[in-house]
């Protein structure tokens, strides 16, 4: 685990409701300057969650419509071949990450390259990166009979290499300013993990998987974090070699704390929690919500804790301010309301610690 102590500071989620990405960066600056993130801006149709991250994955079918993998074409076999390829060159080989096919284009992600431009003279303590996670990805995106591919052993290992990949440029690009480069796996699907809907995905998967990306931003001196926007089998997440752990404090935290001893355990063994306390899913909820009245949730959040053995300094110490999701979906009032919420909020946690 990292020796980095986010001390209560703030970190956004990836999206907002923006077209111009160096406006977008600016707002991410205002309000997160030590630890700014790269902004995703889904008005982009190639900036959806799945889309940024396809290219390079043998056998991508794209039409303006839809896309998918086909492992029966005849360019499969050959495009698998240079895919591996590459990766043992990177992985095995001692090639580099960032000539390598791994990367993601400006045309999918301007976001990305507008920070790491001004990331020389930014004075950040981390810059935060994100792609989308194991999970995730591989049941949204499906193979020629309309089949995931996270339920095809041949395919699944590709996509889980292609992320991993990824992840690793991004931590090694996110790092060249100096700061600590942190990423992010976005799971939204792990909330229906041991429903109906993902019977055959078992726990091994899951952390193999979330291991496998880990560990190759590990290499890369980075932080791996996983944020999942609701409720989930958060054991899955304490017992995997994640950093940093994202979870909808404002909604789930119930259900979180239901998980007492591997949290304590995951704590104490250098953890950190991305406390998502401020609302990002009804419109409702965001207007009615001051910087007072989520300091009052936050801090009852606190004592309960607090009442069950945890020491509150330390948990501070453990702590990130975040929004419990992106704002990619939001009006741009809400989105900038989000922000600021989370700003203060981090604020007021920070001088009263």
């Amino acid at each position: 685990m990292s020796t980095f102590t986010p001390q209560g500071r703030p970190l956004l989620i990836g999206s907002l409701p923006l077209s111009d990405h160096l406006r977008a960066t600016e707002l991410v600056l205002a309000h997160t300057p030590e630890i700014p993130l790269w902004v995703q801006l889904p008005s982009n149709p190639k900036e959806g969650m799945v889309d940024q991250f396809l290219p390079g994955l043998p056998g991508l079918v794209e039409t303006e419509e839809t896309s998918w993998i086909d492992p029966t074409s005849e360019a499969f076999a050959e495009e698998m071949l240079a895919f591996y390829e590459a990766y043992l060159t990177v992985s095995e080989g001692g090639g580099d990450i960032e000539a390598s096919p791994f990367g993601i284009s400006k045309e999918r992600a301007r976001g990305f390259f507008t920070l790491t431009d001004m990331a020389p003279g930014l004075s950040a303590l981390a810059l935060k990166g994100q792609i989308t996670g194991p999970v995730t990805f591989g049941t949204a995106v499906k193979d020629q009979d309309d089949r995931a591919i996270f339920y095809d052993d041949q395919l699944r290992d590709i996509m889980v290499k292609h992320l991993t990949m990824n992840a690793a440029w991004q931590a090694r690009m996110l790092g060249k300013s100096g700061a600590l480069p942190i990423v992010f796996f976005d799971e939204p699907a792990l909330a229906g993990f041991g429903t109906s809907a993902y019977l055959t995905i078992t726990e091994e998967h899951v952390i193999s998987a979330l291991n496998e990306m880990a560990e190759a931003v590990h290499k890369e001196g980075g932080l791996a974090g996983v944020h999942v926007c609701a409720n989930t089998q958060w054991t899955l997440l304490f017992d995997a070699a994640i950093d940093i752990i994202s979870f909808d404090a404002y909604s789930y935290f119930d259900k979180f704390i239901l998980f007492e001893a591997p949290l304590k355990a995951y704590l104490d063994k250098g953890g950190i929690i991305a406390w998502g306390i401020v609302p990002t899913g009804e419109k409702a909820d965001i207007e009615k919500e001051t910087v007072e009245s989520l300091y009052e949730k936050w801090d009852a959040q606190m004592r309960t804790l607090e009442a069950k053995g945890f020491d509150r300094k330390a948990l501070i110490n453990a702590t990130l301010i975040t929004p419990s999701c992106g704002t990619g979906s939001l009006s741009l009032e809400l989105a900038e309301k989000v922000l600021a919420l989370t700003k203060g909020l981090s604020d007021k946690v920070r001088a009263q610690a």
